[in-house]
């Protein structure tokens, strides 16, 4: 069993137990305030083996269910750019604020009507790169060259590494290496390696982009609608913390230019490329605040209370993801039981 697979297997544990607990009334003040979402793609689910990305899609259904089930819940749903007010003024009743990163198509096309139907606003989370083109989903270009190709040699500063891969499980171990190679690397230098390889292999990484991501024009259409605001996330989507500080400033400031450009209104919120500790440390947390942002969000996973009033520019999120789409699962995840359960 693969170390994603007995991870998930914890995940599930702990929320089957986080379920147990709300229903008996325990740690109810794991709750907090409320809650930041994060979903990327909204889209009938289609079956391919392997599936590293399977956590970073929902289908609409779920996404009509689950903010149905907070509804019931008694949530507020509100914009990302009033958790600020709402954590210095809290209120009886929790909020939940709704974000998605990367501006897909299926934002607009899947992800919207449903939105609307809750008269729920969202925040999207638009990378500049992508949007003109001008930088690829790497994460998408490997999947589709594992899924294509049983043998094949990538190549990056000198060192080849040969991948032999025809079933499912080896596939996905050969995308786990490879892309354990691109974080320890230069990653434009590793992305653009991937793309060269992906295109010897009949895989255009750019075409991906453009089949998935909202254009530049498209991203003016869309942020004009009432329930949407457009925040920055990066020009590069590169891991930040590998960044110098002048490239790091220039990628943030960039992107948030970006946005004002698009909306003419300069954003206030940043989400970090992954979100995790590749892009997330005091240094860019500082360089986001620097560029006269409000706040920004990481995936790090947890409720919001009244700490984080102070660290406005680490705020967590709550992945919607693939492996778990049950109205359970929205419940128990809400609560903040199991970020409490496994000590985040």
């Amino acid at each position: 069993m693969s170390k994603a697979s007995i991870r998930r297997k914890v995940i599930a544990g702990g929320l089957a137990t986080a379920s147990i607990m709300r229903q008996l009334n325990l740690m109810q003040d794991a709750r907090g305030y409320g809650t930041i979402f994060t979903l990327h793609h909204v889209r009938p689910y289609q079956a391919k083996e392997p599936d590293p990305n399977r956590h970073l899609e929902i289908t609409p259904q779920f996404l009509a269910t689950a903010l149905r089930t907070l509804w019931r819940e008694n949530y507020e749903f509100i914009r990302l750019d009033q958790v600020p007010q709402r954590l210095a003024a809290p209120s009886s009743r929790p909020f939940a604020a709704f974000t998605l990163d990367d501006a897909y198509h299926n934002t607009k096309t899947m992800a919207l009507p449903i939105f609307e139907h809750f008269e729920a606003p969202c925040t999207v989370f638009a990378c500049q790169g992508l949007s003109n083109r001008s930088h690829t989903l790497w994460w998408e270009t490997l999947a589709a060259l594992v899924r294509k190709v049983d043998h094949f040699e990538f190549s990056l500063n000198g060192v080849t590494t040969a991948i032999s891969a025809q079933t499912p499980a080896s596939k996905q171990q050969a995308f786990d290496q490879i892309a354990q190679r691109i974080a320890q690397s230069d990653e434009a230098d590793a992305i653009h390696a991937l793309n060269a390889l992906a295109l010897h292999h009949g895989i255009n990484s750019v075409e991906m982009v453009e089949a998935a991501i909202l254009s530049t024009a498209e991203l003016r259409d869309f942020a004009s609608h009432p329930l949407v605001t457009l925040g920055a996330h990066s020009v590069s989507h590169r891991a930040l913390t590998r960044l110098s500080d002048e490239d790091l400033a220039n990628d943030i400031v960039a992107s948030v230019d970006y946005i004002e450009g698009v909306t003419g209104q300069r954003p206030t919120s940043f989400a970090y490329p992954y979100g995790d500790a590749r892009s997330v440390d005091d240094r860019t947390a500082n360089a986001v605040r620097d560029a006269g942002l409000r706040l920004a969000v990481t995936t790090r996973p947890g409720t919001l209370n009244a700490r984080h009033q102070t660290a406005l520019y680490t705020l967590p999120r709550i992945s919607l993801n693939g492996y778990f789409q049950t109205p359970r699962h929205v419940t128990a995840l809400a609560s903040g039981i199991p970020f409490k359960l496994f000590g985040q």
